[in-house]
């Protein structure tokens, strides 16, 4: 069996690889791809794999924008930390799902139900995808709450939103920061990936905000900002081509 992993975490995949050769070392993995865009090239360009293993959160988006730009003609076994209501959707539309943590138990089953599959079932397994990629609707302002008020801005003024482990802050053109109590998914989703960059795992930025990029000394990309940030903001190096394409042609 040939397998894509679809995963941005490092520790997630290489539990899904140690795992899988505890299945069956005949298992062989073909790929690992930590983005929308970096798996639509990669479908584009490889040979089709047997099967998919794919987190829904990627670093730049949701997976399911990966269905808007291509045709998956693939089983794929997602695996996710949703809530309980997107869980039962997955049930309801007959979607495998792995709940993160993932058990060798769970992914074993998985994998057994797949190798039992027909391509009958296959074709009816991807027609129910669709069901679950969600309309785009993006935002052009948000409500920032300031002491005992709402501050409407638009985003456009937004550089860029940071978190830590504990704290999410808006930063925008004008130098000044806010709270924001959201998660950086959850922005992300909200937003037009047009315009919007999730850079890595503590910062989301804004296209227009670049005003420099660096190639760092191992091949990541330094970026500069039109206001001051916390920390600085590096892109991956397997993510630059990605980055680059994005920030001439949105």
């Amino acid at each position: 069996m040939r397998v894509l992993i679809v995963e941005d975490e490092t520790a997630a995949y290489e539990s899904l690889l140690e795992i899988l050769r505890e299945i069956d070392p005949t298992i062989q993995v073909l790929g690992n791809t930590e983005s929308v865009g970096q798996t639509v090239k990669w479908l584009k360009k490889n040979p089709v794999p047997d099967l998919i293993l794919m987190d829904i959160h990627l670093s730049d988006g949701s997976a399911f924008l990966i269905f808007d730009q291509i045709d998956v003609e693939v089983p794929i076994i997602f695996t996710t930390a949703f809530d309980e209501y997107a869980i039962e959707a997955f049930k309801v539309n007959s979607i495998d799902y792995l709940l993160k943590p993932i058990k060798n138990s769970d992914l074993e089953r998985a994998l057994h139900k797949f190798s039992k599959w027909s391509p009958a079932d296959i074709t009816a397994y991807l027609s129910q995808v669709a069901k679950l990629t969600p309309e785009a609707r993006y935002r052009d302002k948000i409500l920032v709450p300031v002491k005992d008020q709402l501050l409407p801005v638009d985003l456009g003024q937004v550089s860029c939103f940071y978190t830590t482990d504990r704290n999410t802050h808006i930063y925008l053109k004008d130098g000044n920061n806010h709270p924001f109590s959201r998660t950086l998914d959850q922005i992300f989703s909200s937003l037009n990936p047009s315009d919007f960059y999730r850079a890595n795992k503590q910062y989301i930025i804004a296209r227009s905000a670049v005003k420099n990029i660096t190639i760092w000394f191992d091949n990541r990309l330094f970026i500069t900002l039109d206001t001051e940030t916390p920390e600085r903001i590096y892109i991956s190096k397997n993510r630059a081509a990605e980055f680059k394409e994005w920030i001439v042609n949105g």
